[in-house]
């Protein structure tokens, strides 16, 4: 059973307000505070966030809560030495993630992109073509 979605926010909170987050200058950009919940249970991040709760497909009626004129000012202002966009693999959280990486790189602030493709365990004949090509193209070493 997943926690209520208010619990997540009281736990978004409660890291977000952790000092010793701001150290490495890492931000992670994540579309709700579920994401941050399940971005922290893999242990694997200890920077801070920055919570859009909406993505593009709502920009015109809901631009000014996106508060993407608040992470712009951070960007700027704060120590952030790489901006990481977690938002979802779907058209609507590329799009956000596009125009926010533009507008972390016009701040000089590198930028990256977590990882899309064949999850663990999974099978390749099992995976849609868009996911496989996304894998495909984003090989490492």
């Amino acid at each position: 059973m997943q926690p209520l979605p208010h619990l997540h926010r009281e736990r978004a909170l409660r890291i977000c307000a952790n000092p010793k987050r701001e150290e490495n200058g890492l931000l992670c950009v994540v579309e709700s505070p579920a994401d941050v919940a399940a971005i922290e249970q893999t242990g694997q991040f200890s920077g801070r966030y920055f919570v859009l709760m909406v993505t593009s497909r709502r920009w015109t009626a809901l631009a000014p809560r996106l508060g993407l004129e608040i992470l712009e000012r951070r960007l700027k202002d704060e120590a952030i030495s790489e901006l990481i966009l977690a938002t979802n693999p779907t058209i609507e959280g590329d799009a956000t993630a596009w125009y926010i990486a533009d507008m972390a790189r016009a701040a000089g602030v590198k930028v990256s992109r977590i990882a899309h493709g064949v999850p663990v365990g999974g099978e390749l004949e099992l995976v849609d073509g868009t996911t496989l090509s996304h894998s495909l193209m984003g090989r490492q070493p």
